[in-house]
C-alpha cells in the first residue's frame, strides 16, 4: 500500500467543531466485514453487538491541560507552548512545541500567568519547532504541577477554530479516564456515558484497560510514499495482567474483543505473545500498523472517522479492508458524518 491510496477529499464542513450533546447520542456507522454491508445506528445502539462474556478494551489515559500561552522576555510577544512529555521530574524539564518558533532560542525565557508566577528557561532546540524547557517555579513539586493546570487549556485539536470553552475539559476526556498523561484524548472513547457502560456491565461486558499516552506524533502526517518507510513516534504503553487475564479469558472462549479507538488497537498489538495472547507490558512503542497487518487480539473495532493520510485510516483500512474501508468513507461523506476527534463512529465487526 502506498500514501496516495489513503488520500480523498474531505468536505471542510465534515470536521466536528463541538461535540454530539449527549455523548451516546452521536452517529454510529456499523460495518459488517463478512456481509459486506454498511449500516447507520445511532452510538447507543453498539450494545445490541456485545454480550455476556465479550470484552471492550479501553485506553485509561487522561488529557492534561497541555497547551500555555506565556510572553516572551523583554519583547512580551505571546507564544504557545504545548506540553509533549515531562523528561525531568525533579528538574521540571519538559518536552515542548513553541509557536512562533522562530523567535524562542535558547537562553530565552518565557513567563506565564498574569502575574508572571511561572518562569522558563529554553536550554535545548530538539526540532523545527521542538524545545527543551526547564520551568523555575518557587515551590513544591505538586505546587508546580497544580499550577501548570491552572495555567494550561484542553489542547482540543488545531482545526478546530473556536475558542476552549469551559465544556471541552469535559468533553475532551473519556469518563473512564484516570492516568493522566496524554496531550490528545482516544477520541473513540468521547462516546461512552455512564448510563451505556452501566448497560454494558448489566449484559454481562467486561473491560479491561490498557494506558497509551496518546502523543501528538499519532497525528504527524505520513510524508513517505512507501509506508514500510515511516517512523511512529513513541508513546509510553502500560498493559497490566489484569487487562491480559481478562482478555485472554475471553479469546479462550471465543468471545467478541473490541478495541475501543485506534490507541487501543495500537497498545494490544504491541504486545503479543508467540502463543498469540496478550501481554503485560511497561515501556514505549511505536508500532506502526498498516496494510497488510494480521491482527491478533481484537475481533471487532470502534473508532472515530479520520482525515486524509492519517495513520489512523491506515490502521483502519488494515482492519476492516482498504475496499471497504474506502466504500464506508464515500458513504459516511455522502451521509454527511462528522469527522476527527469531536466526530461520529464507525463500529467494524
Amino acid at each position: 500500500m502506498k500514501l496516495s491510496h489513503f488520500q480523498f477529499d474531505l468536505p471542510k464542513e465534515l470536521l466536528a467543531e463541538f461535540p454530539a450533546e449527549n455523548r451516546d447520542e452521536a452517529r454510529l456507522m456499523v460495518i459488517d466485514r463478512k456481509k459486506q454491508t454498511i449500516e447507520h445506528k445511532m452510538f447507543k445502539d453498539v450494545i445490541d453487538y456485545f454480550d455476556d462474556g465479550d470484552v471492550l478494551i479501553l485506553n485509561n489515559t487522561k488529557v492534561f491541560p497541555a497547551r500555555l500561552y506565556g510572553n516572551k522576555e523583554k519583547t512580551g510577544a505571546r507564544i504557545e507552548v504545548f506540553l509533549l512529555r515531562e523528561l525531568n521530574a525533579e528538574q521540571r524539564l519538559w518536552d515542548v512545541l513553541v509557536d512562533p518558533a522562530r523567535k524562542i532560542r535558547i537562553g530565552n525565557k518565557l513567563y506565564f500567568g498574569d502575574d508572571d508566577s511561572l518562569v522558563a528557561e529554553v536550554i535545548d532546540n530538539t526540532t523545527s519547532r521542538g524545545r527543551t524547557l526547564r520551568f523555575l517555579y518557587d515551590g513544591s513539586y505538586e505546587e508546580f504541577r497544580n499550577k501548570l493546570t491552572e495555567l494550561g487549556e484542553t489542547p482540543i485539536p488545531k482545526y478546530i477554530s473556536r475558542d476552549v470553552t469551559p465544556e471541552d475539559a469535559e468533553r475532551y476526556q473519556t469518563i473512564y479516564a484516570k492516568e493522566e498523561g496524554a496531550v490528545a484524548a482516544p477520541t473513540a472513547g468521547l462516546h461512552f456515558s455512564k448510563h451505556l457502560m452501566k448497560k454494558l456491565e448489566i449484559k454481562g461486558v467486561k473491560f479491561a484497560e490498557v494506558t497509551l499516552h496518546v502523543g501528538l506524533g499519532t497525528f504527524n502526517p505520513v510524508e513517505v510514499e512507501d509506508l514500510s518507510k515511516h517512523k511512529m513516534d513513541s508513546e509510553e504503553l502500560k498493559i497490566t495482567q489484569e487487562a491480559c487475564d481478562i482478555v485472554n479469558e475471553a479469546k479462550a472462549k471465543k468471545k467478541r474483543i473490541c478495541t475501543v479507538g485506534t490507541t487501543s488497537m495500537r497498545a494490544v498489538e504491541s504486545s503479543v505473545s508467540s502463543q498469540n495472547t496478550l501481554n503485560p507490558f511497561d515501556g514505549w512503542t511505536n508500532k506502526f500498523v498498516f496494510p497488510p497487518h494480521d491482527f491478533t487480539i481484537p475481533t471487532c473495532m470502534i473508532t472515530n472517522f479520520h482525515t486524509p493520510k492519517s495513520t489512523l485510516l491506515m490502521m483502519v483500512s488494515a482492519f476492516c479492508g482498504h475496499d471497504l474501508m474506502k466504500k464506508a468513507y464515500e458513504e459516511a461523506i455522502k451521509e454527511k458524518y462528522k469527522f476527527y476527534s469531536y466526530g461520529d463512529a464507525m463500529l467494524i465487526i
